[in-house]
């Protein structure tokens, strides 16, 4: 998972700055993460720091030299990189390799310090060196990530129609506007969900960047788990805690990505008598029933389940269906954490590494198994007939193997 990166962290100066300037440097930095730039002044700044005003002019000749220097020195972005490099998980080939670097660059992106939001959101204020002091940091990051890419690729850059220079400043430019719009708007219907974007990012980047003998390459969804593992999963999760069963007895019963279920909230259950579901309001409106049995095992009743236990137990009055161990709604970052946590022991047969995504497409599988029709499955997903193809595929091998088994018993 991304680390969130804090002040010391960010700062990497040569041992021949003086301590004065790291202290208002630090001090600026701590500043305009908790006010902004333009509401952060210097006498503020020399305050904390615990020096006079005149000698930050004196280092630094005004505000705009200072944060220059917090461009410069602390190169926010730079590190950034470093680290999203660093917590970048074992891919193989380019299509898992992109989806994993633009999903831990976008996790990566939501922890930001508020620094960097401060820095990006007010620099259209900035004094033109400090505009390119900006450009050089960003650059140094892109040139980070694509000599990280470059290597990782090896001898499949020959497939590409670009060079990876480029293919990492388009690919960046698109999870940069990808987090701009997710932070500062709702109720957009530009993507379903994350999922949905980064699919049709690598979808895009297969298409347009490999050569023509590669490009008939096909984005692979995430694999279906068996009926042992799903069972496995939720009795470990029954052991965790109450709030940890009930998400993942929603994971597979109910079919929802992880950004769709941290939205959830306590008004858009319902639980009755004959039925149980969920009111999607994100970008594709909907009503998705929460099923009680999960791959042959039913977990309770419509009253009586993991989620209504859970919902039961709760003593807060908050309105997130969903909760962080510091009481506010749970982040999509903390329930992949928590996901992680859950199965970091469990593989799957073909010995990979469990993924989230997985238990959405263990229930679409399901689903289709056990007799939705594709136009059922569109109207309870939101999705396109194209995004569920795959799974209706995978059913029908379900199928067939199911009935050839049947067939072996009744010889």
């Amino acid at each position: 998972m991304a680390t969130v990166a804090t002040p010391q962290k960010l700062l990497s100066m040569p041992s021949s700055r003086n301590l004065t300037r790291q202290k208002l440097i630090y001090a600026a930095i701590e500043l305009f993460a908790s006010q902004g730039v333009n509401e952060t002044t210097t006498k503020q700044i020399a305050e904390l720091a615990q020096v006079n005003e005149v000698t930050l002019f004196r280092q630094f000749g005004n505000k705009h030299g200072l944060l220059l220097a917090v461009i410069e020195d602390a190169d926010v972005f730079a590190q950034l990189g470093q680290n999203l490099i660093a917590d970048l998980p074992p891919a193989n080939g380019l299509a898992q390799m992109l989806r994993e670097y633009a999903n831990t660059c976008l996790q990566a992106l939501e922890q930001t310090p508020a620094v960097v939001r401060s820095l990006v959101g007010e620099s259209g204020q900035y004094s033109i060196e400090n505009r390119q002091g900006l450009g050089r940091s960003f650059d140094r990051a892109n040139r980070r990530v694509a000599k990280y890419l470059k290597s990782a690729i090896g001898e499949s850059q020959s497939d590409l129609q670009l060079p990876v220079e480029q293919l990492t400043s388009l690919l960046n430019t698109l999870l940069f506007g990808y987090a701009t719009i997710e932070l500062t708007s709702e109720f957009h219907e530009l993507w379903r969900d994350r999922e949905d974007f980064l699919d049709r990012v690598v979808a895009l980047f297969l298409a347009g960047t490999i050569s023509a003998p590669t490009a008939k390459l096909t984005l692979t969804i995430p694999l279906d788990l068996p009926e042992p593992i799903v069972h496995q999963i939720l009795q470990q999760a029954k052991k965790h805690s109450l709030q940890t069963y009930a998400l993942t007895y929603v994971l597979f019963g109910a079919g929802l990505s992880a950004s769709e279920i941290v939205c959830l909230t306590r008004s858009n259950h319902l639980s009755t008598s004959d039925r149980q579901l969920f009111q999607i309001t994100q970008a594709s409106t909907r009503q998705v029933p929460i099923n009680q049995w999960i791959m042959g095992k039913r977990y309770g009743s419509y009253l009586k389940n993991p989620l209504t236990q859970w919902l039961r137990s709760r003593k807060d009055n908050h309105e997130a269906l969903f909760v962080g161990a510091d009481g506010n709604p749970l982040t999509e970052t903390q329930l992949r954490q928590q996901w992680q946590e859950l199965v970091r022991e469990m593989i799957t047969p073909t010995g990979e590494s469990l993924t989230i995504e997985q238990t959405q497409a263990t229930w679409c599988v399901e689903m289709l198994t056990r007799g939705l029709t594709l136009e059922a499955m569109q109207t309870l997903t939101g999705w396109e007939a194209s995004q569920l193809e795959p799974y209706v595929k995978r059913a029908k091998e379900q199928t067939v193997l199911a009935q050839a088994f049947n067939l072996d018993k009744t010889g």
